[in-house]
This record gives C-alpha cells, sequence and structure tokens, in this order.
C-alpha cells in the first residue's frame, strides 16, 4: 500500500508510554485518526505485558502505575500479569476510544516534504508533523557476545524467551545477569533444576528499607543526565539496586543467590573461568582454570531501546545515545521519546507522555502562526 495519509501526530507504540500520550492528545483536542494515530506492531494489547512469561504474576509485578484516568482496581495478584495488564489495556484503549491500529509495523521515519516527517509502515505510509516515540526495549534484548558461545552444545536463550521454571526440570542452569528478571529467574528455576550458577559482571547491590520519593528523584535524575549527555541510557532499576524483600533474603541463606564473577568463556558442555577472580563481597576469589556443567545458559542480560526505524533522522550522538532534554530530541524537536531513559518507569511513562503533548501543542501553535 502507497497511500499518504496526513495526521498532525503520529504515536509509535501502544505500552504504557504511548498510551498515556495517546490520552493527553485526546484531552488536549486532538481527534483519533483526523489528528493523530496510534501505530502498534503487536498482536494485541497489552504492550510487552502481553509477552511476560506465565510465572510472572500480578502480585510480582514491582510498581505498575495506573495510566493516567483509569485506575487498575481488583486485580488477583495469582493471576498471570500478562493476562491482567492486557485487559486492563484493552479496557483503557476502548474507554477512550484511543483507535489503535494494529498490527502495524513501523519500518522507517525519515524527512517528508513541507517540513514534515515521513512515516512509512506495514499499512501505509503517514505524514505528520511531529512524532511520539513509545517503542520501548523489549524487541531488542541484549545478548552479550563471549568466545566460545557458538561452540555451546546446550540452549542458550533471553529473558524475552523465558518460558517458565518448569521447562528447566532436572537441568543445570546458567543464569546471567544482576538485575530483577536475573534474580527471578533463579529464585524460580532453583527448585526444578539440577544445579543453578548465578554469574554478573558487577557485585549485586541489594536495597534495605523504603525506596522513597526522595531516592526515586535521585535515581532518574542519573539516567536523565545520561540521555542529556548522548549516552546509551541505563534502566532506573539499574541505579536504584534490588530490593531486599523476603524472596531474596531466603536465596541468600539457603545459597540459591550465590553470586560468581562473569566467567571468561564458553566451552561446549558449560563455561569457563581462566584467572583468578576476586569477590569482594564474600572476601574470597576463584582460582582459575574453573569449570562449570552447563545444559542451559539464560541470558537475564536486558534490553536496548528499540528505535532503529528512526536511523534515517541521524538523532544519535557520538556517544551512541539519543539526546534528550525532557522526552524531546535536541538535534529534532518535532521527535519525542517517551519511556525512553528517565521515562521508561510505568510513572515516568505517564508524565512523559502529558510533558511531550504539552511541547508538541507549542511547536504546532508556532508553526500555524509562522503559516500565517
Amino acid at each position: 500500500m502507497n497511500n499518504m495519509r496526513e495526521v498532525e501526530a503520529v504515536v509509535i507504540g501502544a505500552g504504557q508510554a504511548g498510551l498515556s500520550s495517546a490520552h493527553h492528545l485526546r484531552r488536549t483536542g486532538f481527534e483519533p485518526d483526523r489528528d493523530f494515530v496510534v501505530l502498534d506492531h503487536s498482536p494485541g494489547p497489552g504492550g510487552a505485558w502481553q509477552f511476560r512469561w506465565p510465572s510472572l504474576t500480578y502480585g510480582k509485578v514491582h510498581g505498575m502505575h495506573a495510566l493516567p484516568g483509569m485506575e487498575l482496581t481488583g486485580a488477583d495478584p495469582a493471576r498471570a500479569s500478562s493476562e491482567v495488564i492486557s485487559e486492563y489495556f484493552d479496557r483503557y484503549e476502548r474507554t477512550f476510544d484511543l483507535r489503535v491500529r494494529r498490527p502495524v509495523d513501523v519500518r522507517a521515519v525519515r524527512e517528508g516534504s513541507g517540513g514534515r516527517l515521513l512515516v512509512e509502515t506495514s499499512d501505509g505510509d503517514w505524514s505528520a508533523r511531529a512524532l511520539i516515540n513509545a517503542t520501548g526495549t523489549w524487541d531488542r534484548p541484549f545478548w552479550p557476545r563471549y568466545p566460545g558461545q557458538e561452540t555451546f552444545r546446550g540452549r542458550q536463550l533471553h529473558t524475552a524467551q523465558y518460558p517458565g521454571p518448569e521447562a528447566f526440570a532436572g537441568q543445570r542452569v546458567v543464569v546471567v545477569g544482576g538485575g530483577a528478571s536475573g534474580t527471578q529467574h533463579l529464585l524460580e528455576i532453583a527448585p526444578y533444576a539440577a544445579a543453578t550458577t548465578w554469574v554478573t559482571r558487577r557485585p549485586p547491590v541489594f536495597r534495605e528499607g523504603p525506596f522513597d520519593e526522595e531516592a526515586g528523584r535521585a535515581a532518574v535524575a542519573l539516567v536523565e543526565e545520561r540521555v542529556r549527555q548522548g549516552l546509551p541510557p541505563r534502566s532506573v532499576v539499574s541505579v536504584t539496586g534490588l530490593p531486599l524483600n523476603d524472596a531474596i533474603r531466603r536465596g541468600l541463606a539457603d545459597g540459591v543467590l550465590d553470586r560468581q564473577p562473569m566467567f571468561d568463556r564458553i566451552t561446549p558442555d558449560g563455561v569457563e573461568w581462566a584467572g583468578r577472580s576476586p569477590l569482594p563481597e564474600h572476601g574470597r576469589e576463584l582460582r582459575g582454570g574453573r569449570r562449570v556443567a552447563a545444559d542451559v545458559i539464560l541470558w537475564a542480560t536486558g534490553f536496548r531501546p528499540a528505535v532503529e526505524h528512526l536511523a534515517p533522522l541521524r538523532l544519535r550522538e557520538p556517544g551512541g545515545g539519543i539526546r534528550v532534554e525532557g522526552t524531546r530530541a535536541v538535534v529534532d524537536p518535532r521527535i519525542h521519546l517517551v519511556g525512553y531513559g528517565p521515562s521508561a518507569s510505568t510513572i515516568g511513562a505517564n508524565r512523559a507522555g502529558r510533558a511531550a503533548v504539552r511541547d508538541i501543542g507549542r511547536l504546532l501553535a508556532r508553526g500555524e502562526r509562522a503559516a500565517a
């Protein structure tokens, strides 16, 4: 299809950030399909949540913040989060008549004519004066590379493909990654697996006590500073540490969360450390030549922003990231990144959606005055 349709703004992605942005566009007087359009490549409502593993129940979700204008109430904590949140997003889209178009793949965003943006998709092209990119990170799982990786005879998978703990019954599993996903996977898999080994690049940081508003602002400020400098964003969780809850305490006490330093190479039958590796949190070190046999390597190594479709606009800085002030790309004020860097949390996405729409309103008003 080559039909060209014109709108004031295109929203790419219908997760928390995209729906928040669409809601604020609607409140500001923008009409769906006439003034703006929401394009989502997923098969149904729910954003990345619809792809989460079944054992991640709603009760285990850390800090799911309600979308603007509609609370999520009465959810069964024992139900899969993928079901609870997909149903909530579906209800939200219908209540506010956001008319999300799916499945639509955005292939590229490039310079159009007359100062407009050209959005090329699997369902034809759109011409817009502004764009809100809310594509998140789920579609770009990060796979580190290690010597010997291609020789491993077992199975390698990423958090994005995690099927639940039962799939690892009787197997020797190496879990790589010190974030929330890595620890959750380990605690779930351990009762089923023949053996588990936990390896991380850096010693994990466990956080005691409540995470108050001041600590939250400080964490967001650290992430925000990186995107201001044009560096690739780190997740907010990476600077907050892991909450030391009862499950984590049990895992530490029973030895499931016995962190090992990063291995040096992958062998056909497992992983291997070549030299002495200090373990400062335990006051000991691993001797070189140690090997751990494995049937599975599970990479809980995080995700990267899914922004390849923006490449024609040349937004990236030499540091590898997109320099952002608020939500606005510094290189091109027509582009807003919501759910990127400091707004990657659920509450951050809500606030960023509102800020982006406010900025876009000013941008479009200036354009109209200039045309007059």
